[in-house]
């Protein structure tokens, strides 16, 4: 057991210790005008570089990843049930799909799937 906590410890302090040595070794100090500023071929930019970026775009792109990740999720359930308890399958099926639904009405009820107000 105190072999495998002193691994641990060795493998912790030795990825800190390269962390650490690949930051200080790549930082860049030199701060240029001209390289910070965008590049439009070689003259300078019309308009601002920085468009707005629509909040509720955002919010529904992170909510249709989210429910996309619980879909790939419920699928294995299906295969499952075969090698499982049934009540046992069935409970924890219906507790992840009333999370799931818990989830689906706290963002219906906040208007996040509204897309316009």
């Amino acid at each position: 057991m105190t072999m495998i906590i002193s691994i641990t410890m060795i493998m912790f302090i030795l990825s800190v210790t390269i962390m650490l040595i690949s930051s200080i070794i790549s930082k860049k100090n030199i701060e240029d005008r001209e390289k910070s500023s965008p590049f439009e071929c070689g003259f300078d930019p019309k308009s601002s570089a920085r468009l707005p970026f629509s909040l509720r775009f955002f919010m529904i792109a992170v909510i249709f990843l989210i429910f996309d990740v619980e879909i790939a999720l419920l699928l294995p359930m299906t295969i499952t049930i075969s090698t499982s308890k049934i009540s046992t399958w069935t409970t924890i099926s219906l507790m992840f799909l009333l999370i799931l639904l818990g989830g689906l009405y706290h963002e219906w009820n906040q208007g996040s799937l509204e897309w316009a107000n």
